[in-house]
């Protein structure tokens, strides 16, 4: 696969609510898809870092840009009333970035976009991923 994108996501759970890996499958296969988990990476909140699907594998996580991205998940998104928050841990923010810069140098070329960049109807990450991120992408 040929990938161009590195797309972030939030799981879009409240603070005291979880979404492993396993957590992610259960829900994805609930939705009848095949594959299970769509992303290929989740990231918990004490900062460790699940793998979803293989990279080799197509992933499930935003529509018309899965054959050339890697989906990228923290888990959280929501606030404890259920809005749109971008409520990532100090451990998760290093986490995501020492994710990125190893995945920024295997694909230099990727650029980075949060869900809501390919898709406006959406609030997730809950952030400005491609700001965030603006010195790791492409030069």
């Amino acid at each position: 696969r040929v990938i161009t994108m590195l797309v972030i996501h939030c799981s879009a759970v409240r603070p005291g609510q979880q979404s492993s890996v396993q957590d992610i499958d259960r829900w994805h296969r609930a939705r009848g898809w095949k594959y299970g988990c769509g992303y290929h990476y989740v990231v918990r909140r004490d900062g460790s870092i699940e793998t979803g699907r293989p990279l080799e594998m197509i992933g499930a996580h935003v529509v018309g840009h899965n054959a050339h991205s890697i989906g990228i998940c923290y888990e959280g998104g929501l606030d404890a009333a259920g809005k749109a928050a971008d409520n990532r841990t100090p451990e998760q923010k290093q986490a995501l970035r020492r994710l990125l810069e190893q995945l920024h140098e295997r694909f230099p070329n990727a650029i980075i976009v949060g869900h809501h960049d390919l898709n406006p109807m959406k609030s997730c990450p809950c952030f400005d991923a491609v700001t965030t991120y603006k010195d790791l992408q492409p030069k």
